[in-house]
């Protein structure tokens, strides 16, 4: 939230139980534009900020995204939209 966004997006999700989250944003072509998190995370509601820049801190172009989300052997992938 927001989607389309700019300059900034939340990612929510919830963990039914506590485990390992890898949390990672991809361009359309498939390459890894940023590792959000990648850590133990508790169960329960979680927010996670993208400011729409990349591993190394450089803002990205416009365009179409995709993050995704894997935790407990479950893969989820979501798109968003970053207008400039």
């Amino acid at each position: 939230y927001p989607n389309p966004f700019n300059p900034e997006t939340e990612i929510r999700y919830t963990l039914p139980a506590d485990g390992l989250v890898e949390l990672t944003v991809y361009n359309m072509v498939g390459q890894l534009v940023r590792t959000l998190i990648k850590e133990n995370v508790t169960a329960g509601n979680h927010i996670i900020k993208w400011n729409a820049t990349d591993d190394i801190g450089d803002p990205v172009a416009g365009g179409i995204y995709f993050y995704q989300i894997k935790s407990g052997g479950q893969t989820v992938t979501r798109r968003m939209l970053l207008l400039k």
